[in-house]
């Protein structure tokens, strides 16, 4: 075959021959299925991709992908991930957590994977509880969530995950749901061709320890609640009944009969400001919540300009060897 010819796979080829095992009805299922099912469609070998997990419900995943992986420890899988990226940049590295995982111990590394602009591709499960053990409030929990940890409910303020990616200087920000598997497809083939540091926040259904927490968004009423981001297009939403409009800093909602087109905000996924803006409308009483991409720009990523600072020194100093090294500088004989 010619090397330059895309390789043909199938989902079939992403499937690994281990059990799946998480609760019945889960939405990891989804998630996995549409992941093994988009794969393919980048044209490169199993052997091309590597997928990097935590502690979690959702870090199984690289047991399920026919793919490089490895089920790290708590918290820690940005760091391992940019450690693969950098030892072997051909690699499509993608990084799978969850809300506590990820924002609770892990908050540190998911931050400064993002500011670094590595380019890896991190894909949160965010189901607002921690599931693997049994059910306590997580850092996205509502406020008034009852738990087995918070029985007169929790009374910690949320973190908002794109909020906080953008704060982070992310330059890739995006939002999807599992049930919405079309999108969900779309926001990881925009992830993969994103180079630098991706986010995907994906609201995960946990119907053992929270049943239902996202149901506005995926039941009857959710074209009411929920409006899907398309660049250069105007905000509306339910069925084009509803559209955002800007008075001054401030979105409202305001009834397509009693208003033009033209005074609809236009989403523009390169302007930060508007990107800050959207991602507080997380959860708004008023506000549709916003699916699809936030934030997409272009900057220098970390593994590139690493590889290039190599290359510098390299043309500059010649290859150099490590004992060399060692022998530099001071150094004293013990006896």
């Amino acid at each position: 075959m010619n090397q330059t010819e895309p390789i043909q796979l199938t989902k079939k080829d992403f499937e690994s021959d281990q059990a799946v095992r998480w609760c019945p009805g889960c939405g990891d299922y989804a998630i996995l299925a549409q992941a093994q099912k988009t794969m393919p469609n980048f044209g490169r070998k199993k052997e091309e991709f590597a997928f990097i997990s935590g502690i979690g419900c959702s870090s199984r995943f690289p047991y399920y992908m026919n793919t490089y992986g490895f089920h790290s420890i708590h918290g820690r899988a940005p760091a391992i991930a940019s450690g693969v990226k950098i030892a072997n940049p051909d690699l499509s590295v993608w990084i799978v957590t969850g809300d506590g995982d990820g924002l609770s111990i892990g908050g540190n590394h998911f931050m400064h994977a993002l500011r670094r602009n590595m380019d890896i591709n991190i894909m949160m499960f965010n189901n607002r509880i921690y599931g693997l053990t049994k059910g306590q409030y997580s850092p996205t929990s509502k406020v008034g969530h009852v738990t087995k940890a918070t029985p007169n409910g929790s009374i910690d303020i949320p973190l908002n995950p794109p909020l906080l990616a953008l704060g982070a200087q992310a330059t890739f920000v995006a939002r999807t749901i599992d049930r919405w598997q079309k999108h969900l497809a779309e926001m990881m083939e925009r992830s993969y061709h994103h180079d630098g540091g991706s986010f995907i926040e994906i609201y995960q259904n946990c119907n053992i320890f929270n049943d239902g927490a996202f149901e506005e968004y995926t039941g009857k009423e959710k074209f009411d609640n929920v409006i899907e981001l398309k660049h250069n297009q105007p905000m509306l939403f339910a069925k084009e009944t509803k559209g955002i409009k800007m008075d001054g800093s401030t979105a409202t909602v305001v009834d397509m009969t009693k208003h033009s087109v033209d005074e609809i905000l236009v989403h523009d996924e390169t302007n930060l400001n508007q990107a800050l803006i959207i991602s507080n409308w997380t959860s708004h009483h008023v506000l549709p919540e916003p699916i699809g991409v936030l934030y997409s720009v272009d900057k220098p990523t970390y593994n590139q300009e690493m590889i290039n600072q190599i290359d510098g020194a390299k043309k500059a100093k010649g290859e150099g060897k490590v004992q060399d090294l060692l022998n530099a500088g001071d150094t004293w004989t013990v006896n």
